[in-house]
């Protein structure tokens, strides 16, 4: 988003609307490659933005903005690119199809009213897609399918249509069929109002019988179906309107072929988009509470109610500044005024909560990298608002007078560890202040400075999303290198272990004196520190075993071996010696330390690992796969559980240091289709063959 310009409120057609009814919000979904980008070219340059469709391969189309997706070749990120048709302006939202970049892909799904998947008419159906399907029936979020690539040497219009319903199920249905001449794809027949080629008619009539059979089953006509088994014609108006109905339910798919190269489908689509999907008065907004958690009721989408909107993605530009993509859900943004910025229920990624209250300058309609300045937002609308310090992915935008909080969406967890560091003391404070921009714009990226190992981890999605990451820190004047994570080990002691600690010295004046014996004494796993004093006759004096017990647990906290903390033991002082003169607490301590370093000498340390407990949910047909990796990676499968529809929960315990790359790898086991979670469960004993390796 590094340009702007005024255009009060036009450019390339009306973008500024005051009628929700008159707004579609509707996001383009589908795997990588399958050719939403180029769609979304076709659709602007048939409604007028552009004057010619841009080239993903070359970088010059209006979503794929960013110097990541150019080089990449692919979307890396959302991108809003809204037209008018006729007078309805549609807000095309462009999302990310690679599984890295899925954060991207919920805050389309959460700005939109309606999605529209794009599938590749030579590909079929990538089982991510039909998962994602899924998720989107289970909200009831209305669906519409659209084969692209049509002009593709492989494709085949009739069977991706086939692969579509046998996925998605019967609701999936065409509603027009390609013509061909010569092999050319030249046309489309519309099924409800169109007529075939004679050499097509027995072909039409069948697809035709079976859409409008599809289109009754939705009617809240009853009369219908027993009219047509009749013989009775229906009016093409009817089936429209329960067609459109149907969409808008979100009960009924329709599938439409387009070929963005020649334009073949676009104004068949362009209708489907404006008349079936639905206005953002027809979706329910989520779900409000006051910043106090306290619920509030049921918003709608109403340009005169209450001001509530949702920052869906924020990025940084170089001139710009800090760019908010905004969807209002109720009320309207206007320029120069206040708004209040709440942000809660992110600390867990380094998102502090947050409520602030900041003036709006400007609200602009967003085209790709273009921000066109507009005169106000309505709810149910999409628009960019710049320069909001405060605000960050996921913040709610609320009247100052009464702040509110919109439940956030589901946020997926970055499960990729990456350690960076910067090369320089300069780079070090450069890196310090990308990062804190890198954060505020991507919430799938969880910054994490350990306290052990002194590694600064950076947790992404996958190596796609690490490989954009890193770009966009060195792209900020950060030279920045990647190191091996190291996961934080623990240390106990083996067995039972004795240690004289003695710490004597004379130098003229105060010296230095004090003698204790420790008995180490190994503790299940949990335990912590046990100290017990067991001295008698006063061998070591009453305010020196307080010395002793923090001498243990410093030389603790070194490690006693490998350099990581000690965890679970016993110690008892059991006897010592001090001096009336130059006993000391510093003494006492220095003694107790070089105790514990003969007592692990004599017992023998052994090494700890965390160990994780992972819950993977993932398809039927993978679970023999996933169970043997997971064998091989040292873990003990806890049970398996139904998941429904042909899903399977697995809950294991894993060693971290076994899960450092299983986000990648289990991506590619069950191609894509399989997600998980883990927390930490405790530590257990490191295997002494790879012990002896660290």
């Amino acid at each position: 988003m590094g340009s702007k310009h005024a255009d009060n409120g036009h450019a390339g057609g009306q973008v500024a609307v005051a009628d929700p009814t008159k707004v579609r919000n509707v996001v383009l979904v589908g795997p990588s490659g399958s050719g939403k980008t180029t769609l979304t070219e076709a659709l602007l340059a048939a409604a007028g933005v552009i004057n010619r469709t841009g080239s993903v391969t070359d970088g010059t189309t209006v979503c794929d903005h960013d110097p990541a997706a150019v080089r990449q070749q692919r979307s890396v990120g959302l991108s809003v690119a809204p037209f008018m048709h006729g007078e309805v302006k549609v807000n095309l939202i462009d999302t990310p199809g690679y599984a890295d970049f899925v954060g991207e892909l919920r805050a389309g799904l959460r700005a939109a009213d309606a999605a529209l998947f794009v599938v590749c008419a030579a590909e079929g159906v990538d089982p991510a897609t039909v998962t994602l399907w899924q998720e989107c029936a289970a909200v009831g979020m209305p669906r519409a399918v659209v084969i692209a690539r049509c002009d593709h040497q492989r494709a085949d219009i009739a069977a991706e249509t086939a692969a579509c319903r046998e996925a998605f199920g019967d609701g999936v249905l065409p509603l027009y069929l390609p013509v061909r001449e010569g092999g050319t794809l030249t046309g489309l027949a519309g099924l409800i109002t169109g007529s075939p080629p004679e050499s097509m008619a027995e072909e039409f009539a069948l697809a035709r019988d079976t859409l409008i059979e599809g289109i009754i089953a939705e009617s809240e006509d009853e009369t219908l179906m027993e009219r047509y088994l009749e013989g009775e014609e229906l009016d093409q108006g009817v089936l429209i309107a329960d067609l459109e109905t149907a969409v808008a339910r979100g009960s009924f798919h329709p599938v439409i072929p387009v070929c963005s190269t020649t334009g073949l489908g676009v104004p068949e689509l362009l209708e489907m988009l404006t008349r079936a999907f639905p206005s953002p008065a027809e979706h329910e907004p989520p779900e409000v509470t006051g910043t106090d958690g306290i619920p509030r009721p049921r918003l709608a989408a109403d340009p005169d109610g209450p001001l509530v909107a949702e920052v869906v993605r924020t990025a940084v530009d170089s001139y710009v500044g800090r760019v908010s993509l905004v969807r209002v859900f109720s009320g309207t943004l206007r320029p120069e005024r206040p708004v209040h910025i709440s942000g809660h229920g992110m600390a867990e990624r380094g998102h502090e909560d947050h409520d602030t209250d900041e003036r709006v300058a400007h609200v602009y309609s967003p085209l790709g990298a273009t921000l066109r300045e507009v005169p106000y937002c309505v709810a149910g609308d999409v628009c960019a608002l710049t320069k909001l310090t405060s605000a960050e992915t996921g913040d709610t935008v609320s009247a100052p007078e009464d702040p509110l909080l919109v439940r956030p969406w589901d946020m997926p967890e970055p499960l990729l560890p990456i350690a960076v560091l910067a090369r320089t003391r300069s780079d070090e404070d450069v890196l310090a202040r990308n990062l804190a921009k890198l954060a505020a714009s991507d919430p799938t990226l969880r910054l994490e400075r350990n306290a052990e190992t002194h590694q600064l981890v950076l947790w992404c999605m996958g190596e796609a999303h690490a490989d954009v990451v890193l770009q966009r820190l060195r792209a900020g004047g950060a030279d920045v290198d990647t190191e091996d994570v190291r996961v934080p080990l623990r240390e106990t002691f083996a067995k039972a272990g004795k240690g004289h600690g003695r710490h004597v010295k004379q130098s003229g004046g105060h010296g230095q004196y004090a003698v204790c014996d420790l008995v180490v004494e190994p503790l299940p796993r949990g335990a912590g520190l046990e100290f017990v004093d067991k001295v008698v006759g006063g061998a070591v004096p009453h305010q020196f075993i307080p010395s002793v017990e923090k001498g243990v647990r410093a030389q603790m906290t070194k490690g006693l071996q490998a350099g990581y903390p000690v965890v679970d033991i016993r110690v008892s002082l059991v006897d010592g010696k001090a001096h009336s003169v130059d006993s000391s607490d510093a003494a006492f301590q220095t003694a107790a330390s070089l105790a514990m370093k003969e007592a692990a000498a004599a017992a023998g340390i052994a090494m700890l690992e965390p160990v994780d407990e992972v819950a993977v949910l993932l398809p039927d047909d993978h679970l023999g796969t996933v169970l043997g990796d997971l064998s091989g990676r040292r873990g003990r499968v806890l049970g398996t559980e139904a998941a429904g529809a042909g899903r399977t929960m697995i809950r294991a315990e894993v060693p971290c240091t076994e899960l450092l790359r299983y986000a990648i790898d289990l991506r590619s086991l069950t191609s894509g289709t399989a997600t998980f979670t883990r927390r930490f469960a405790r530590y257990d004993p490191l295997p002494e063959a790879i012990a002896a390796k660290l």
